[in-house]
């Protein structure tokens, strides 16, 4: 048998190295995309990467993570945390998760914040209003009346000692129509990120999305269009989203006509009644939870409290129900 060198060995080492390394830099890149419903929602993701079984598993672990929160956050499912507090914390204090503690902490800061024009605790007007479940109708004025006063963050006392939640009225009702999507998909995104994702976008039910990273041939971001209110055909704007997000609230996605009036699902839960005078707002925020959040007081107050209150590094697209006020980005 005929000996090979050490030199020979090591040169056939380095053309062996050489070549499993240009054939890694040769790879092709994959695209995928998946989507499931969850939480009274559909979310999709689509990701860009090399090995599609860990691109499966990674998109499967996201869908996980919403599928988790739905069984804590939903109020459609009985047996959720959110639906146990809803049903006893009039009654008695309810000790939650941390992560429920303190998602409800946030909200009642950004119900501070906005000046109530956010309310996680809307769920009576919604009811009331037909949109839980529904298209919507026009109630009597004692039946608004009746749901208003059960209406209010004020009414939610949280111990952080114990961890607990207590409502110091009965009938009130939170509803994380408001909060629960986007917050949902800055979970998904951080479950990507921890099994190796660098480049996907997550949506929820195309309202609030994220962008992480940027796909091929487009280094400014994932592009995103903002669609007219009036005509969906055409687009107004367009967005990249580069490790940020943009959540949209419009009069248009859910709404009814009575007595020569349209009343949308956007509530102002001050009044009882549905906002008036917005027509769409787009957030784009560094955070899914805070670009839908914020959709909605922006909405209800209205473009000059937007102005006001814009936090600088959010962008906002405001279209009023007047048409001879341009739909614009907040300056």
């Amino acid at each position: 048998m005929t000996k090979i060198s050490p030199k020979v060995k090591q040169y056939v080492l380095v053309l062996f190295l050489l070549a499993a390394l240009a054939a890694d830099g040769q790879q092709e890149l994959l695209r995928l995309e998946k989507s499931a419903d969850a939480m009274g929602s559909t979310y999709s993701i689509a990701l860009y990467g090399y090995d599609r079984v860990k691109m499966e598993a990674a998109v499967d672990a996201a869908f996980d993570e919403v599928r988790r929160l739905d069984e804590l956050l939903s109020n459609y499912q009985p047996g959720s945390q959110w639906s146990e507090v809803n049903r006893d914390a009039a009654t008695k204090p309810v000790l939650v998760s941390p992560e429920l503690f303190q998602l409800l902490a946030a909200c009642l800061e950004y119900s501070r914040e906005s000046e109530g024009a956010f309310d996680i605790t809307v769920g009576p007007l919604m009811k009331v209003w037909g949109f839980y479940k529904g298209s919507g109708h026009l109630p009597h004025k004692p039946e608004i009346a009746a749901a208003l006063a059960k209406v209010g963050y004020r009414h939610i006392r949280l111990d952080p000692a114990a961890q607990t939640v207590r409502f110091d009225r009965s009938g009130v009702e939170m509803d994380p129509g408001g909060v629960g999507k986007g917050y949902a998909v800055d979970r998904m995104v951080e479950v990507l990120r921890q099994n190796g994702v660098r480049t996907a976008m997550v949506a929820g039910s195309g309202s609030s999305i994220y962008g992480m990273g940027a796909p091929p041939d487009e280094p400014r971001g994932w592009p995103v269009k903002i669609k007219d209110p009036w005509d969906n055909r055409k687009t107004l704007a367009e967005v990249w989203l580069k490790d940020s997000s943009m959540s949209t609230s419009g009069s248009y996605e859910k709404f009814f006509r009575a007595e020569g009036r349209v009343y949308a699902h956007i509530m102002d839960p001050r009044t009882g009644y549905p906002a008036q005078g917005s027509v769409s707002v787009s957030v784009l925020a560094p955070r899914t939870v805070d670009s839908e959040v914020w959709a909605k007081p922006y909405f209800v107050n209205g473009r000059q409290w937007a102005v006001k209150h814009r936090p600088k590094e959010f962008r906002v697209f405001f279209c009023e129900d007047r048409m001879e006020k341009p739909c614009a980005w907040l300056q």
